[in-house]
């Protein structure tokens, strides 16, 4: 019988480059993919779903309760209105006008990016702090403490912090800084793993909110991630991201979510309503949450590293390096260094080969390729390396 892709016309590619959302990210585990069809078969109270969320997410983070949305980007968007509106019912009915809300959002200039969209989706204005002079060759300084707490004012709704190995201030010193002025931290993690430490390191620090992607490392639906953090900002989530189409008398939230006693009524379509997350992706994401602690850094890691190692046994050329073989931190990955083209060059021909085979560069102009091994399937490492033979050899 023909596959949903070519009775659809879609050919399927071999992605070497991991969990990039333009590529369909990562491929389920049948665990998983059975749990959503589980979840598919039966009709049940949505909120009461986001509560069980809530406990499983918290009891792997350490935070005070959690909740799943469309993607990480999506519980950026939901953070940042979270902290923008608290529970003020209004505030949320009239986002992303921001008129009588706080709506500044204290970022590192270093560490804008394009997701930070999200941020000022809700309303948000971001403004920014520091000079990377690291990374602009111009000195070895980034922003510091002071410059946050100089920049926190009575319009502060909260600090964002994008985690990174390389970001700076470090987390603890933005989150002294922040909370000496009462003002909350959200921080994305969205790729922060491995290791799995990162699940509870972030809460452990003090943030107040930290935004996981379901779909990369932990391997659960592409369309899912998580938020994890202080149980009133997690239900003002909640509160601008759900169906609340009911009177108050009949409404019986779930009080391990939504504390109703704190609430003037019964808040109305929130900003938040676009992200929403279906029971399947609930179900999928936190079968693949409790699949992914069960497994551990160092299973994951020698399994990753085995089909790297399968990609390496096939190639036929010269500059081949396997890096990362021993940091349980890392990914492990083959680098390709080329000769006589670019990497632009290279996986131009890569992507337009039969089958289509897709990888990553450090650098377009650079003459470095990354092979990642994430979304391989059983066999593709050898097709990989027949792929990139067939260019190089």
């Amino acid at each position: 019988m023909p596959s949903i892709y070519e009775r659809l016309g879609v050919a399927p590619v071999i992605n070497a480059k991991g969990t990039a959302t333009r590529l369909s990210g990562g491929i389920m585990r049948r665990e998983v993919a059975d749990a959503m069809v589980e979840a598919s078969e039966a009709c049940v109270d949505i909120a009461a779903l986001q509560a069980a969320a809530s406990r499983e997410i918290a009891a792997v983070t350490g935070a005070e309760a959690g909740y799943v949305a469309s993607g990480a980007s999506a519980c950026l968007l939901l953070a940042t209105a979270a902290c923008m509106a608290g529970l003020d019912l209004s505030a949320m009915a009239r986002l992303p006008d921001t008129a009588g809300v706080k709506n500044e959002v204290v970022m590192v200039r270093s560490q804008r990016n394009f997701y930070d969209h999200a941020v000022r989706g809700a309303g948000a204005r971001i403004v920014e702090v520091g000079l990377p002079d690291r990374f602009a060759g111009a000195g070895v300084r980034d922003a510091e403490g002071w410059e946050i707490d100089a920049a926190i004012t009575e319009r502060t709704a909260a600090v964002f912090y994008v985690a990174d190995a390389l970001a700076r201030p470090s987390l603890p010193e933005v989150i002294e800084v922040a909370h000496r002025r009462g003002v909350p931290v959200f921080v994305d993690a969205a790729a922060q793993l491995p290791p799995q430490s990162n699940l509870r390191r972030f809460i452990a620090e003090g943030a107040d909110l930290v935004a996981f992607s379901g779909g990369k490392v932990i391997g659960g639906p592409q369309a899912s991630g998580f938020l994890c953090g202080r149980r009133d900002l997690i239900m003002s989530a909640a509160l601008q991201h759900l169906d609340f189409d009911i009177p108050w008398a009949r409404w019986q939230p779930p009080p391990g979510l939504i504390d109703k006693a704190k609430l003037k009524g019964v808040p109305l379509h929130g900003i938040g309503r676009p992200c929403k997350a279906g029971k399947e992706e609930i179900a999928g994401l936190l079968t693949a949450l409790r699949l992914f602690v069960q497994e551990g850094d160092a299973a994951r890691h020698a399994r990753w590293l085995k089909r790297v190692n399968e990609m390496a046994k096939h190639l036929r050329c010269a500059g081949v390096d396997i890096l990362y073989t021993d940091d349980l931190s890392a990914v492990p990955q083959v680098k390709l260094t080329l000769k006589g083209m670019t990497a632009e060059e290279f996986l131009t021909r890569l992507a337009t080969g039969t089958p289509a085979v897709h990888a990553d560069a450090s650098v377009w102009d650079s003459q470095v390729v990354f092979l990642n091994p994430l979304c391989l399937g059983e066999g593709d490492g050898a097709r990989v390396a027949e792929a990139v033979n067939a260019i190089l050899a």
